[in-house]
């Protein structure tokens, strides 16, 4: 035991919370239907902070707003404390009180992480101490003396960066016919007897993107999302269409459609488009008979942006470079 008090004592890192911080964390303990909620809250709102301030400090772009923690619903609705980092995923940011030897994980939170960092606090409430991380957890606890230091984390988010499984995708390659892997034609997803169904009965009217009637200087792909628990246990396909302006931007049409024997999306599905500082950028959500949504912008060359699909305690992140 003291040998573990020893070990994290010599690599936590002590960080000051702002009153920004805690006036921020109350007025999402506020909105929480009982105090026990309501702590919970507060102490996933300063632990995500806390991790946000830190990956700042090190010159490490985050997505504080696009996160499942500064979302209302998904504060009410679950244990949650992640923290979106652009081009790499989620990261996990757990409290921990003073003198406590085992960290709580809840199961909700075991998948689509990319790591697992601890925050310890004490009563005042007025810094924090980064005690370590795990880069990935399978049950609902874990000793604080399995934690990883900061170095390791920061050697584990640089091999994630080199990944090709967290790599961008690369839009000015579409236009060279260069796609990465688990980007197809529309024309062969129709051949997926899993998703044949929703499209097969789908008029060329409902189906904006109709392959056959395009000019070939647009380029376009689509992808099935597999969200782990699939969204109602179906799949869903988001296309993106890019096509080149005159201006040297490039047009960016992306839709997101019910698949398989699903002739509808289920009513609050968001398709988000996340712009490369973090902030959302533009934002759809289905609404009762919708069989799809969209959105549409424009971009600069080298731009990045990513896009969301979520809904209720589910989402997936892709990744884009234009």
């Amino acid at each position: 035991m003291n040998n573990s008090t020893y070990q994290l004592d010599d690599f936590a890192l002590t960080l000051p919370i702002s009153q920004t911080a805690r006036i921020t964390a109350q007025q999402f303990a506020n909105q929480q239907p009982n105090p026990e909620k309501a702590e919970q809250v507060r102490l996933n709102t300063l632990a995500v902070w806390v991790v946000n301030d830190y990956l700042q400090m090190m010159d490490i772009p985050t997505a504080l707003q696009a996160s499942d923690s500064w979302n209302p619903i998904m504060r009410l609705c679950g244990d949650v404390a992640d923290l979106e980092v652009p081009s790499i995923g989620r990261l996990e940011c757990r409290p921990v009180h003073l003198h406590q030897q085992i960290c709580s994980i809840p199961p909700e939170t075991w998948e689509e992480r990319v790591g697992y960092l601890i925050v310890q606090f004490d009563e005042s409430l007025e810094e924090a101490r980064l005690l370590g991380f795990i880069p990935s957890v399978a049950t609902e606890t874990v000793p604080l003396a399995q934690l990883q230091p900061l170095e390791a984390f920061i050697d584990h988010i640089w091999e994630l960066r080199q990944s090709p499984v967290n790599s961008l995708v690369n839009l000015s390659q579409w236009f060279a016919g260069i796609f990465e892997t688990g980007w197809e034609t529309i024309e062969s997803l129709w051949n997926v007897p899993e998703l044949m169904p929703t499209y097969a009965f789908r008029s060329v009217e409902t189906l904006e993107l109709d392959t056959l009637k395009q000019p070939e200087s647009i380029t376009k792909r689509a992808k099935v999302i597999d969200l782990g628990i699939q969204i109602h246990n179906q799949p869903v396909m988001l296309i993106v269409e890019i096509s080149p302006e005159k201006d040297q931007q490039t047009s960016i049409h992306l839709q997101l459609h019910a698949a398989g024997n699903q002739i509808y999306l289920p009513p609050g599905v968001h398709l988000t488009v996340i712009d490369s500082s973090g902030a959302v950028f533009l934002d759809a959500q289905s609404r009762k008979s919708d069989n799809y949504i969209q959105l549409q912008f424009r971009g600069e060359p080298t731009e990045e942006f990513s896009v969301r699909v979520a809904l209720d305690n589910t989402s997936i992140t892709e990744y884009f470079r234009i």
